[in-house]
Formats: C-alpha cells, sequence, structure tokens
C-alpha cells in the first residue's frame, strides 16, 4: 500500500476515534486503521503530518477533559469552606474566652471582692 493512502487511512481511522471520544495516540489510531500497534513511527517522514494530527486531537481531548473535570472547583471551594470554618472556630474560641472573663468577673462581683471601674478594658 503506498504511503500516501496508508496515511489516509490512518487520518480515517483519527476521526473515527475523535467522533466516539475514545483515546486518542498513535497506537489507538493504527490498532483502529487495522494495523499494529507501534507502526505509527516518528521516524518515518511521510507520516509527519499524521503525528501532528494526532497530536493536536490528543491535546484538545486533554483540554477538554480538564475543563470538564470538577476537581479544581472542588478544591477551590473545599480550601474557602475551610478558611471560613477556621475563622469561625477563631471567633467562637475569642467569645468562649470573654464569657470566661465575663463570669469570672461576675463571680468577684458576688464575692464582693471586685471593685466596678467603669469603662475599664480588661
Amino acid at each position: 500500500m503506498a504511503a500516501k493512502s496508508q496515511v489516509d487511512k490512518y487520518l480515517q481511522a483519527l476521526e473515527r476515534l475523535k467522533a466516539r471520544g475514545a483515546l486518542i495516540n498513535n497506537d489507538s489510531v493504527a490498532k483502529e486503521a487495522g494495523s499494529g500497534k507501534g507502526s505509527i513511527k516518528k521516524s518515518r517522514p511521510g507520516y509527519a503530518t499524521l503525528i501532528a494530527a494526532i497530536e493536536q486531537a490528543a491535546l484538545e481531548q486533554k483540554q477538554v477533559k480538564a475543563a470538564a473535570d470538577p476537581t479544581p472547583l472542588l478544591r477551590q471551594q473545599l480550601a474557602t469552606l475551610q478558611q471560613r470554618l477556621d475563622s469561625a472556630l477563631e471567633r467562637e474560641v475569642c467569645l468562649l474566652n470573654e464569657v470566661y472573663h465575663l463570669r469570672e468577673e461576675v463571680r468577684q462581683l458576688m464575692l464582693g471582692r471586685l471593685t466596678v471601674v467603669p469603662n475599664a478594658t480588661r
């Protein structure tokens, strides 16, 4: 079979793989075309455009999958929620500390040991 017709056969196989959304690489194109795995070699000058087309299709496929992947968005949401949780816990600890000091102040007042100083800082 002439090299040109073989390349055309591989290009048709590439289009079928793209249409199905199947994994695209040199071996999958070769197998789809009915050739053996490893038959598309970079060392063959007539396959340069074919290999470039395969690489481009594989890159596009990878970009589509990356765009559809919810993982980065979910990780960002997780980080935001973690930050909000940490802030809420910090506020709660500060409020518990204030409650503790106010209870201690009330206890001292009940015992009559504390003189209240207006607007005094704690």
